[in-house]
């Protein structure tokens, strides 16, 4: 059975550590890559939807994002089998359900404080508490936080 690695994709430094921390372990394991970029429409009493771009136009925006993103952190590796996937949602119950059968979910730390991750709510924490896979979260270097 070949193994799956899935990754959390959003842009940030951490999230573009995960990448290549998973890129490197999916190689080492042989494994297939999936690449899991998350976006929303903003959900806020200042923000007013007619303003905002039609949704087709966001997903297109996710998805180049994606992309670039890949191309910049694992390149074109010949030996690494990789899938993107943009999906609408929020990012931890949609990490989850791409997670569902994978061996291994990855995903970059923000770096939050105890009390402001309790405050906010954590992505992380909340994958690594209801994963049913094993996860890495990847943490940025200290000189990073």
């Amino acid at each position: 059975m070949a193994q799956r690695i899935v990754v959390g994709v959003d842009g940030s430094s951490t999230s573009r550590l995960a990448v290549r921390w998973a890129a490197e372990e999916a190689t080492l394991r042989k494994a297939g890559l999936e690449a899991v970029f998350v976006w929303n429409t903003p959900q806020h009493p200042l923000v007013d939807v007619y303003e905002l771009p039609p949704q087709q136009e966001l997903e297109a925006v996710a998805r180049q994002t994606i992309e670039q993103i890949l191309r910049e952190e694992v390149g074109g590796s010949a030996d690494l089998a990789i899938e993107s996937v943009v999906a609408q949602g929020s990012p931890a119950p949609v990490l989850l359900d791409a997670a569902q059968g994978a061996d291994l979910l990855v995903i970059g730390s923000r770096g939050m404080g105890s009390v402001k991750g309790l405050m906010l709510g954590s992505v992380s924490l909340h994958c690594v508490t209801r994963a049913d896979c094993t996860v890495v979260v990847v943490h940025a270097p200290a000189e990073e936080e």
